[in-house]
């Protein structure tokens, strides 16, 4: 039966070349709107949430605020400024912090040579290497705990940065002086894309032990304090466990939100999951209503075949071909077009997406964009449309196919 079926429909879109090129066109041009849509939707979802984790891997950084509630006879308004131990005991106190750091900040000079820049000088501790995935590159390294122990003058700088000030030249290895003090260069940092940021990307940052830092400038107050819970999705308990435990720090209410302000990495990343899908479901529309057109003019190229061959189905049905058999017919003449135009579809997809991956993403727009991704989702996806569109645009002519009266159709012209 399904090989009669198959030579039915070679026989008919060898007889109607033109029509069957000009519906499997439309069929292969909506394929390839869903397909690259979604595919550049998916690539622009993954870089977005890339370069959110690039700010803040899973993190949240505290900064002081003000008391906007009386306590304990202290009026509002007082400053909350927190200091270097208070990373400590926020660690031994709240077991879910998986990681933190204090965070010292300041604008400083680099001079190398007669070379001289002005770039975000931080103090922190290691675990900063991980919490905001400053991984160093081949021959380099972050800093480690003896060196903040020994309050070394070692300097880790970011890629654009070490770029402007050594040129061709390897960094690593290579003394410089920081507002006149000379450091030794032990890393660079790998470039990254960084959509979120404070004070500057990365890129053009140079890293320094906290202790050193202090020791240098002496500060009485960190800047900010970088928190990583063990789980992510607790970050609400970590957040009030914070709180608790400096308001009995610093006399005030545990439930005064204004004491502390909280950049919650964590947050954000599950706001731009929300708005990734969005953009998924915006395109994927998109693109499934331009695939749906072209399955109206399957459904019409069906409904002008059946109202050509009347006389053919009249006569099949006056020898003994059954109606199931009729409506079979139609249904995978019609399943047989949307495949063979969506799998052309496919193809033409798949060379425009390895196209797109051999432009060079490092720099300008494309860093952001992404490279669009053909997952195993988006194939099953496009193809359940593909049938979805092809079944609907062959059961209605089909239908008419089979309720045609033999008699009737005989005598049709």
């Amino acid at each position: 039966m399904w090989r009669e079926l198959f030579l039915n429909f070679v026989h008919d879109l060898l007889a109607h070349k033109t029509r069957a090129f000009l519906t499997m066109i439309a069929i292969t041009w909506g394929t390839v709107a869903v397909v690259l849509l979604l595919s550049f939707g998916e690539g622009l979802t993954i870089q977005m949430q890339r370069g959110l984790i690039n700010a803040g891997n899973r993190i949240m950084i505290l900064y002081g605020g003000e008391t906007g509630k009386q306590f304990a006879g202290m009026p509002k308004g007082r400053k909350i400024r927190m200091v270097e131990e208070d990373a400590a005991m926020l660690k031994e106190a709240i077991p879910t912090i998986d990681m933190i750091s204090p965070q010292y900040r300041k604008f400083v000079t680099l001079t190398y040579g007669k070379f001289s820049t002005n770039t975000e000088c931080e103090g922190v501790n290691p675990s900063f290497e991980e919490m905001r995935n400053m991984y160093p590159m081949a021959a380099g390294r972050f800093l480690t705990d003896v060196d903040v122990g020994r309050q070394r003058r070692v300097l880790f700088l970011g890629s654009k940065i070490a770029k402007d000030i050594f040129k061709e030249e390897a960094p690593v290895g290579k003394s410089l002086f920081l507002d006149g003090v000379p450091f030794t260069v032990i890393g660079i940092m790998q470039t990254k894309i960084q959509t979120s940021m404070n004070n500057g990307p990365d890129v053009e940052r140079a890293i320094i032990p906290y202790s050193t830092f202090r020791t240098m400038y002496g500060p009485t107050r960190v800047n900010s304090i970088l928190v990583r819970p063990v789980d992510p999705s607790k970050q609400e308990e970590v957040k009030k466990e914070i709180f608790r435990v400096l308001a009995r720090k610093y006399n005030f209410d545990p439930t005064d939100e204004r004491t502390l302000y909280i950049w919650d990495f964590i947050e954000d990343e599950k706001i731009g999951a929300k708005i990734s899908i969005g953009i998924q479901i915006f395109l994927g529309s998109v693109g499934f209503l331009t695939l749906l057109i072209a399955g109206v003019g399957v459904a019409n190229v069906m409904y002008v075949v059946v109202k050509e061959r009347t006389r053919e189905i009249g006569i099949r049905m006056a020898v003994g071909a059954k109606r199931s058999y009729i409506l079979a017919q139609f249904v995978f003449e019609a399943l047989l077009l949307a495949f063979v135009g969506g799998g052309i579809g496919f193809l033409f997809s798949y060379g425009v997406i390895a196209g797109v991956h051999l432009i060079p993403s490092d720099d300008g727009p494309m860093q952001f964009l992404g490279k669009p991704v053909l997952s195993l989702t988006i194939m099953i996806v496009t193809a359940s449309i593909l049938g979805t569109i092809g079944l609907l645009a062959g059961v209605f002519p089909a239908r008419k196919a089979a309720a045609v009266d033999p008699v009737e159709s005989l005598r049709y012209e």
